[in-house]
Formats: C-alpha cells, sequence, structure tokens
C-alpha cells in the first residue's frame, strides 16, 4: 500500500468531489439517519474547482487512485468561517468509505496542520462539525481541538459545533 498526501490538481476535481457526496451521504446515512444531503449541498461538495481558487485542498492517494482529501483556507480567505484571529479554517475531511480505517484521515489532519502551522504561522485552525456528530466531533478532540461555543454557526438547514486547535 503506497500512501501519498499531495496538493490536488485540476484533474483529480471530479474524483474528490465524487469522494466528498459519497462520504458525506454515507457518513450520515450510517451515524445520523434522519441528515439529508441536498442537492444543492452536493453540487457545492462537487465544486472543487472553485475551492481550490481560495483553498488548499490536499489529496491522498492510494496506489495512484485518490482516496481521501481536507481543505483548509487560510486567515481572510474568501468563505473563510475561522472566528479566531490568524487562523486557519479546516473543512471537507473525507474518505473512500470503501477504504475508512485505513488512516488517511490522520495522514491529511497531519499534513494540513503542518501548512497551517509551519508554512502561513497561524496561531490556531478552526473548524465545524455538525452538532450531534459526536464521532467526527471525538476524531478532533483526540487531536488536541476544543470546543468553542463562540464560533458556532446556526443555518437554516444545519447547526454547526465550533472546534479550535491553538499553536503555542
Amino acid at each position: 500500500m503506497t500512501l501519498i498526501v499531495r496538493l490536488a490538481r485540476p484533474e483529480d476535481d471530479t474524483a474528490v468531489g465524487e469522494l466528498l457526496v459519497q462520504g458525506y451521504v454515507t457518513a450520515y446515512a450510517r451515524k445520523m439517519p434522519h441528515v439529508v444531503v441536498s442537492d444543492r449541498r452536493k453540487a457545492e461538495l462537487r465544486d472543487v474547482a472553485s475551492k481550490r481558487e481560495q483553498a488548499t485542498v490536499l489529496v491522498v492517494e492510494l496506489d495512484g487512485r485518490v482516496a481521501g482529501t481536507v481543505a483548509i483556507w487560510k486567515p481572510g480567505a474568501p468563505d473563510s468561517e475561522a472566528w479566531l484571529p490568524n487562523a486557519a479554517d479546516l473543512r471537507h475531511l473525507a474518505a473512500d468509505p470503501a477504504a475508512q480505517g485505513k488512516g488517511f484521515s490522520k495522514a491529511l489532519l497531519d499534513e494540513a496542520e503542518r501548512i497551517a502551522r509551519e508554512e502561513w504561522r497561524v496561531s490556531a485552525i478552526c473548524l465545524h462539525v455538525r452538532r450531534g456528530n459526536a464521532g467526527v466531533a471525538k476524531l478532533y478532540m483526540s487531536r488536541g481541538y476544543v470546543r468553542e461555543p463562540q464560533g458556532d454557526l446556526v443555518y437554516p438547514e444545519v447547526e454547526l459545533d465550533a472546534y479550535a486547535l491553538r499553536f503555542g
């Protein structure tokens, strides 16, 4: 098994978009069956080209195939949802549902956190987790992210709990 974490390229956009849609639909169907991923939300997830214009999109490649992804926005980037000053915004972590449990999320998060800390020199990374998604929240908390209710977001279709990882 050869695992590579790299920047997403334009030729990855379709695979990344489908991975996000399948990851979200599958995860919510299994863990939160009451959640419906709307067609509008699916279209947003599939618009990887626009995301790459604003954010650093990473992929994990397994034996030459995109098998996971995450995106991170610099402080002040368009569409950033970070609420702390000098903080990056981490979003859209997904792994191929058929290959979960192989360490893809860890590899992607390690690289995203390294970029934010070492290259961008931010003071924190902010992220949001759908309210009630205890498994995802537990993943981030196990990496040192702390619940920060002042960054919560409430939209008509979803409530998001805020977490942050602060550096030194």
